[in-house]
């Protein structure tokens, strides 16, 4: 006797499987990031990361209005500064009219009501390519903090929306909190980077930003010292307790598909969205093997993101963004 059920009824074909599918794609799903540089006509595509690009300030203006007309509401923004403004301080990291708080206002101007997160770091101010100030060889903390939090508000009173720590220092969370509430930003929000790993997925970023630690005697030449390893698990869930209990209203896990187990874990853990960064190395190798003809690009792209979001992400921060709203929208 043939089983009284039988599950390919279900998947006999789209209509069906369209209408029992669990896990739905929409551009409401998306984070965008972007890449800005200083200068007027620059679009430059990044050697590493295919058909993506950095945009001064007059072209990303353009590129926000195109994101906005697709659908994609939230933009992550990161800014290459030049060598001659970095330093060990994050000194250009706080200044009012530098290319981030000036990026914050010309996204708000071309586009009020498009969501505007930052970066909050100092690799791409700091002339070692660390996340934080370097003392005697080491990434010391609460001084980095300090500056983390100061950087903070400098993009909130240009605009800004939420801010995006992604230094991996211990207490951050809570001073930019405290520092928010201090200033008067009590509806400033913070989306950390909690279950940040030390990856090696993160190499074509750098080159985006030319953030890498620099190969120099008593630096440290990775950032294995504050970005978690990525052997633990319930280290994740510790950290992301801790921002959520520091005012964290956002958690994220980066990088993305070697780290689902992770956003599964904290997805049944957490009661505040769960955030998703598909890194800069998962998207490079899904070009590079498009473009020998040996994936179908758009093919493992959607399975990739669905993936994600199956996962138990609220927010996925992808490169993929554009390409999968348009396939979404055709």
């Amino acid at each position: 006797m043939y089983p009284i059920k039988r599950n390919r009824r279900l998947r006999t074909n789209e209509a069906i499987r369209s209408l029992v599918r669990e896990t739905i794609i929409s551009p409401n799903d998306f984070l965008v990031p972007l890449f800005v540089v200083e200068g007027k006509g620059i679009k430059e595509e990044i050697a590493s990361m295919p058909n993506y690009y950095r945009y001064s300030l007059d072209l990303l203006q353009a590129e926000v209005k195109e994101l906005w007309k697709l659908g994609l509401k939230s933009v992550l923004l990161f800014v290459k500064v030049p060598d001659i403004l970095k330093d060990n301080k994050g000194t250009e990291a706080v200044n009012p009219n530098g290319l981030m708080q000036r990026a914050i206002k010309t996204v708000k101007n071309a586009c009020p009501q498009m969501l505007v997160m930052t970066d909050v770091a100092l690799d791409p101010y700091s002339i070692y390519g660390h996340d934080g100030i370097i003392e005697d060889g080491k990434v010391i903390n609460d001084e980095s903090v300090d500056v983390l939090t100061e950087m903070s508000v400098s993009h909130i009173e240009a605009g800004a929306d939420f801010v995006a720590p992604s230094d991996m220092m211990d207490g951050r969370i809570l001073s930019i909190r405290e520092a928010f509430e201090d200033e008067g930003y009590a509806d400033a929000g913070i989306m950390s980077y909690s279950a940040k790993y030390a990856s090696a997925f993160y190499g074509p970023f750098r080159d985006a930003l030319d953030s890498a630690p620099v190969d120099a005697q008593d630096i440290p030449k990775d950032k294995k010292s504050y970005q978690m390893d990525y052997a633990n698990r319930f280290e994740a869930i510790r950290e992301t307790e801790m921002d959520i209990d520091e005012g964290a209203d956002i958690v994220m896990v980066k990088p993305g598909l070697c780290y689902l187990d992770i956003v599964r874990e904290i997805k049944n853990e957490v009661d505040v969205p769960v955030a998703v960064y598909q890194v800069s190395g998962e998207y490079a190798m899904l070009k590079a093997a498009a473009e020998k003809g040996w994936l179908d690009h758009d093919a493992v792209m959607m399975e990739q993101i669905t993936a994600i979001k199956r996962a138990g992400a609220d927010i996925i921060a992808s490169y993929f963004a554009k390409d999968v709203v348009k396939i979404l929208n055709d």
